[in-house]
């Protein structure tokens, strides 16, 4: 193994490991946005009209039950389960879908969540916990 793929995975296996505390961290995140939207959905602004629309209640329940699952896929690859490195793909992928059409409502917290979301997309697909088992 080349001196380069091993900073590569030195890179990724703590990429992977902070993936964990970002899923964790922006489930909990999610999970109080989707509180606050149920609970007074008068909290939220809401803009312009968008083909697709859905009342923020309706939103809320959506981003409660989204932030449950990744907090607890963040804490299962924390703790290094193997099914957690798939399972936080899609439902990081999830998240960005769910982001996306939640632009029109705050526009600045869904680019922050997408961002986050591609990062701990990349350091999971990336990390070869192989490789780093057969270096120690």
């Amino acid at each position: 193994m080349t001196e380069n793929s091993n900073v590569k995975q030195g890179f990724a296996e703590g990429a992977s490991f902070a993936a964990g505390v970002l899923l964790a961290t922006v489930g909990v995140l999610q999970a109080f946005q989707g509180i606050a939207a149920i609970a007074r959905d008068d909290i939220v602004v809401v803009g312009t009209e968008y083909i697709y629309t859905w009342s923020v209640t309706g939103w809320g329940w959506v981003h409660l039950v989204v932030g449950v699952l990744i907090a607890l896929t963040g804490l299962a690859l924390i703790a290094g389960q193997t099914w957690a490195r798939g399972a936080a793909i899609v439902i990081a992928g999830l998240s960005i879908i769910v982001n996306f059409l939640w632009l029109p409502y705050y526009p600045w917290w869904s680019m922050v969540i997408i961002a986050l979301d591609v990062v701990v997309i990349w350091a999971v697909s990336t990390w070869d916990n192989d490789r780093v088992r057969a270096r120690a």
